[in-house]
């Protein structure tokens, strides 16, 4: 029995949705890119790496907090508007994060770099779900491959222009963006129908719909155990001989090409097979496995890396699955749904980084992986128990009276 509607051909697209996409991948590689860098950075500015992972949190509270409203600007200027002022904020702050002479300068770059992020990231999914031919699954699919490419360029890319100086990987995302903006420009011509504006505080009465409600708390220690993978491993990594850049570039590039290969190719196969929240209650625990691992291996080169590919096979399907469950869960806009999920998300990978180190210096460098493995266990039960919540985006029809409850909920 399938549990989610048959698509075309995922590569048919129009050209619009292919800029976007573009767009979206070098939107991604922002996240990884300061991955190989992190330990230069480090020793260049004479920082802590508390400090130094303060790069992930600014970009991604900033990000967080304005998922929240991005639904609310892009009803009223439309999304080309708002997804070429996110590109052209990136293009900006990075520009000025390449510029810096300190690691605080460089924090509050980042911050304003995932101001373009939100305005753009938000905006950029609910554009190739509405754009994309081949429905909704095909459409998350897209932005998911994108969002694996995106990750699995971005620490090479980092790593290859880190070897040259830390500054090149920001000069490069500079470049990039810029070559996005221009796309976009050129090939989103319509935007379709004109949006109905939403108010202000619609995504933050979304998340009191049950449904969404479960899923963005699981998506917070979801995250957690996802930033403390890609934040914390390359600290864990460096007293054991692997702290150059490129080297770290290629380890993280393998973790993001087993990223994308799971989300375009894997993640549907199993959706295929069986509901969304049976999927999610399967891998969720061997993403906690996966980290119990990595805490356990923390001072095996090999075990490290190879921890880190699995984790990445299993954060493409577990990032693909999530965001399907999210667009499917309810009735709302997708754009609203996007804005109220990813906000919270965001704000849940923003508290691993510091709270890593924080543990790695206080306690012991094996503690973060095993609080990330906690807090998948964690979002493994949070799907269990709100699995009754969640019968829409198994493709399960909801009782009139538990629809208009649902909703209610979300009005009041």
């Amino acid at each position: 029995m399938s549990h989610q509607p048959a698509g075309g051909n995922i590569l048919q697209q129009p050209k619009a949705v292919w800029a976007v996409a573009f767009a979206c991948v070098v939107a991604f590689m922002g996240i990884g890119l300061v991955d190989p860098i992190l330990p230069a950075i480090a020793k260049e500015l004479e920082a802590s790496a508390a400090q130094t992972e303060l790069l992930f949190t600014s970009y991604l509270v900033i990000t967080g907090v304005a998922m929240f409203f991005t639904s609310w600007l892009s009803s009223r200027i439309g999304a080309k508007k708002t997804l070429l002022i996110g590109l052209a904020l990136i293009v900006l702050f990075a520009l000025f994060a390449g510029l810096a002479g300190d690691v605080e300068s460089i924090i509050g770059f980042r911050a304003g770099w995932g101001l373009g992020n939100a305005l753009f990231i938000s905006t950029a999914l609910a554009t190739i779900v509405g754009a994309a031919s081949g429905g909704t699954s095909s459409a998350i699919i897209l932005y998911e491959a994108a969002l694996g490419i995106g990750l699995a360029i971005g620490p090479l890319a980092g790593g290859l222009l880190g070897t040259l100086s830390w500054r090149g990987p920001f000069f490069g995302t500079a470049v990039l963006m810029a070559v996005g903006f221009i796309a976009i420009v050129t090939l989103l011509k319509t935007e379709g129908a004109k949006p109905t504006p939403s108010p202000i505080s619609a995504p933050f009465r979304a998340l009191a719909r049950p449904a969404l409600g479960f899923l963005a708390a699981t998506a917070v220690f979801y995250n957690f155990g996802f930033f403390t993978l890609l934040a914390y491993t390359p600290f864990a990594l460096v007293p054991l001989g692997l702290s150059s850049a490129i080297t770290l570039g290629f380890i993280f590039f393998g973790w993001g090409v087993s990223v994308a290969i799971t989300s375009v190719w894997v993640a549907p196969i199993l959706t295929r097979r069986m509901p969304r929240t049976t999927v999610l209650s399967v891998i969720l625990p061997l993403l906690a496995a996966d980290l119990l691992a990595l805490a356990l291996l923390v001072h095996s080169a090999v075990g490290l890396i190879v921890s880190v590919i699995v984790g990445g096979m299993l954060l493409g399907i577990l990032n693909t699955v999530l965001t399907e469950t999210v667009m499917e869960a309810t009735d709302l806009p997708r754009s609203v749904a996007s804005s109220a999920y990813s906000g919270v998300r965001f704000l849940g990978g923003a508290i691993a980084p510091p709270v890593a180190a924080l543990l790695a210096d206080v306690v012991s460098p094996s503690m973060p992986f095993y609080a990330g493995a906690i807090a998948v266990v964690i979002a493994t039960g949070l799907i269990v128990v709100g699995r009754k919540h969640l019968k829409r985006a198994d493709g399960l029809t909801e009782t009139p009276i538990e629809e208009a409850e649902a909703i209610s909920v979300g009005d009041s």
